[in-house]
């Protein structure tokens, strides 16, 4: 275990068990700060392991990527004793280390060993590692080689050697050359490599980019497109019609946008995904009401203005003025749209920036707004370091800068700004004046806090919300705080929050002021009462970081951007907005419903849902089709089988006789019809159009209409099942028209039907009109009533 990166001590070292997991014995610990990266066992012998250490330290300010604690080990008795080797190998300040051992001749030891300031090299042992040979000068490049450096012996020929790096180097010499793979078409920055015993001429490859695999040793690759693992920074949403889309800032895979929905049946498929820009995406914006202009960026602020109309793509980053010294850019800077002025932007280094043309001149509204620091003099691992120590220059994000940005929208240059080193900024008059609160005086907080969000009230000038970090200090502590004067003084809001959730950004709904969603390391939290208490949302979220949240207020659509399980849709929240103790304590409670669009799904790859393409062509499903109802029951419905099991089961776990209930009794339970749940659809005038069944279990439901009349047809729908190799296979009618519809929920239970709730009503809108005049919708509507 390499143990914590941000911090020393925690579980580090080479554990091993003996029963199966139950318990974990330490048995290689080097110094609190270094960790075991690297195993290796003997083929011959179990007993014989080879393990690599790596010391380092990383915090917001800095990094240090080695230490005297790094080197290579070696047991002969599983592990109860260890022989650190260094005869041949380099002293000093080591870094990462990876080895492999040859499949073919287990004697020979391969190492791949970072030196002092990003040199390095591979080294060679014939003897179990009592002796070490240098080879190549050979390190892995781009951000450092604490981000790659891993070491792998094919299975299939001797000597031949894989080092994971930007772009692939390769030796068939056992290190003492190396060359570049063949990587046309494939993504850089692997990271991880699989081989298949059975065949010399496959490999799998994981990258930033996705898996890859070849089949005629590295001269093609094909690429794995159905593994939704997307790692998002940030999103954002514009408010195209009918469907939105979305926006999100990826880890080295650009800046993406896709739709929310499509009008076809399949789903949404990768190729309805576009880039926008290269690089490591960062946080996107779009400007309200032209859906067509787009601002993303590249890391450390890099800014763009793309046109999508043209195509035209326009780097307007802000530049400084002759003596300002350099800018710093945080790795994702914050570009805010004004809520005042869709064409002015903010965007952020050290300095608060603002333009009111979209970019093309900038102003600088603040000066300097953090501490400014020499990071070098400032403490990692326990101490302050000397210059010769082993910093990564190259691995380290920008320092003192501003991460994040918002603009009240109920007073327009109240500006709020925080930054990596802990502070928050505040100014009421667009710049002229800053007011510093550092966040050590927050109750609770340590001075080194990250601010990893701020956001502006919707509804009162006065009020703002922060989401605070420290996990680059070891402190996972959800850090959420509320002022009500301008960040004069701030109360905790985490309520409870547990432990370790870090928060990275927090939303408002637009409607209910204290309704508020939390993005967290594992998932999405919400509170209805602002904060006193939260509820994890799940419904199909993974627990998983998610990194930011955007709210498509036309749609009430929750979006949110995990860190490696791409973009998740909270399709039309709304109904957060109607819940409270006396609801929930309602038998059942069917909430509004939103207005539907009307159209004739497409089929546009083929007849099948994925056209027969297999489980490659990966499809995200739509939001269902038609209008969707919620509905929520306080204890469901229950057969009297299903009474009559529960009440023997807690018998049967209690150990107790369970009493024979009577043939009689079982002769109602296999007549009696199951209790059921009912949603009537009408027309405005009250005629019925359809009788859906729900879900009767306790708790919320969610089912949608699909705007059809019932078949025309004699078909039991619980019967019914949906033939795969049909798609068009339907026990629906034909398409009702557009206009005003209403639903109402009812059950039907012990032979009754009870009505639950007040109709509620709704619109069915047309999305689109056909090219070519003929009979009227209503007129078509009676035709095929007439034919039914």
């Amino acid at each position: 275990m390499q143990g914590p990166l941000w911090s020393k001590g925690g579980e580090r070292g080479l554990y091993k068990t003996i029963n199966g997991g139950k318990t974990w014995k330490n048995v290689l610990s080097v110094n609190e700060w270094t960790g075991v990266t690297d195993l290796l066992i003997d083929p011959r012998n179990p007993n014989r392991l080879y393990a690599a250490s790596w010391q380092k330290h990383r915090n917001v300010a800095a990094y240090m990527g080695g230490g005297s604690g790094s080197g290579i080990y070696r047991s002969e008795d599983g592990g109860e004793y260890w022989t650190k080797l260094k005869s041949g190998l380099p002293g000093g300040n080591i870094g990462k280390i990876g080895i492999a051992i040859s499949p073919q001749k287990p004697d020979v030891i391969y190492a791949a060993i970072e030196l002092n300031r990003r040199k390095g090299a591979v080294y060679q042992s014939t003897n179990r590692g009592e002796s070490w040979v240098k080879g190549a000068d050979a390190i892995s490049g781009g951000t450092g080689p604490h981000y790659y450096q891993e070491l792998y012996a094919s299975p299939h020929q001797f000597n031949l050697i894989y080092l994971v790096d930007v772009r692939m180097q390769v030796s068939e010499d056992g290190g003492k050359t190396f060359k570049r793979m063949n990587e046309k078409f494939k993504h850089s920055d692997n990271h991880a490599i699989a081989f298949r015993k059975t065949d010399p001429n496959y490999m799998l490859v994981g990258t930033d980019g996705g898996i890859y695999e070849s089949f005629d040793q590295t001269k093609n690759w094909r690429y794995l497109e159905n593994l939704p693992l997307t790692q998002y920074y940030k999103v954002a949403v514009d408010d195209s019609k009918p469907f939105y889309n979305i926006y999100g800032g990826t880890q080295d895979n650009n800046t993406q946008v896709g739709p929310s929905r499509t009008d076809n049946f399949h789903g949404i498929r990768n190729a309805d995904w576009e880039v926008v820009l290269f690089a490591d995406g960062h946080q996107p914006a779009t400007e309200p009401g032209n859906p067509n202009i787009v601002y993303a960026e590249w890391q450390q602020g890099n800014l763009v203005r793309i046109d999508r109309t043209t195509g035209e793509v326009v780097h307007i980053q802000p530049q400084p003025f002759e003596g300002d010294g350099v800018e710093r850019f945080n790795w994702d800077a914050p570009i805010l749209v004004s809520p005042h002025s869709p064409t002015t932007i903010f965007h952020a280094s050290q300095r608060v920036w603002k333009s009111t043309d979209r970019g093309n001149n900038w102003t600088a509204i603040s000066g300097d707004l953090t501490r400014n620091q020499e990071r070098i003099i400032l403490p990692i691992m326990g101490k302050k370091q000397s210059w010769d120590s082993p910093w990564d220059m190259f691995a380290m994000s920008t320092y003192n800068t501003i991460t994040s940005l918002a603009e009240s929208p109920k007073k327009e240059g109240l500006i709020y700004a925080g930054t990596d080193d802990g502070f928050i900024q505040v100014t009421e008059d667009g710049g002229k004046n800053w007011r510093r609160i550092e966040v050590s005086k927050l109750s609770g907080v340590p001075a080194t806090a990250f601010v990893n969000d701020i956001k502006a009230d919707l509804f009162d000038a006065n009020t703002a919300y922060i989401a605070l970090d420290n996990h680059k200090y070891g402190d996972y502590t959800p850090y959420l705080f509320k002022s009500t004067n301008m960040g004069k003084s701030w109360v905790s809001i985490r309520g409870n929050i547990p432990n370790r959730t870090l928060v990275w950004r927090i939303v408002q709904d637009h409607v209910k002021p204290n309704l508020l969603f939390a993005a967290t390391e594992f998932g999405i939290y919400f509170t209805i009462d602002g904060g006193k208490k939260w509820t994890k949302l799940k419904g199909g979220t993974p627990t998983i970081s998610f990194r930011d949240l955007a709210i498509q207020r036309r749609e009430n659509d929750l979006v949110g951007a995990s860190f490696g399980r791409g973009f998740f849709v909270f399709d039309d929240y709304s109904v957060l907005r109607h819940i409270s103790n006396e609801q929930m304590n309602n038998e059942a409670t069917l909430f509004p419903v939103k207005d539907a669009w009307w159209y004739i799904q497409r089929s546009v790859i083929g007849f099948s849902e994925n056209a027969f393409a297999g489980a490659n062509l990966y499809m995200a499903a739509n939001p269902p089709f038609g209008a969707v109802f919620t509905y929520y029951l306080k204890d469901g419905l229950k057969s009297k089988k299903q009474i009559r099991q529960e009440k023997e089961a807690k018998l049967n776990k209690a150990n107790k006789d369970i009493p024979f209930p009577g043939w009689a009794e079982l002769e109602i339970e296999h007549t009696d019809i199951d209790p059921a749940i009912w949603l009537t659809v009408t027309d405005a005038e009250g005629n019925v159009i359809r009788r859906i069944k729900g879900k009767n279990g306790k708790g919320f439901h969610r089912i949608a209409w699909d705007l059809r009349y019932p078949a025309s047809n004699v078909i039991k729908l619980d019967d019914y099942k949906k033939k795969p190799e049909n798609p068009f296979d339907n026990p629906s009618g034909n398409l009702v028209v557009p206009g005003i519809y209403k639903v109402q929920l009812s059950k039907q239970e012990n032979g009754k039907i009870t009505v639950l709730s007040e109709f509620m009503e709704f619109k069915v809108k047309q999305m689109r009109k056909g090219s070519i005049e003929g009979p009227g919708l209503k007129e078509t509507e009676e035709f095929w009533k007439d034919i039914a």
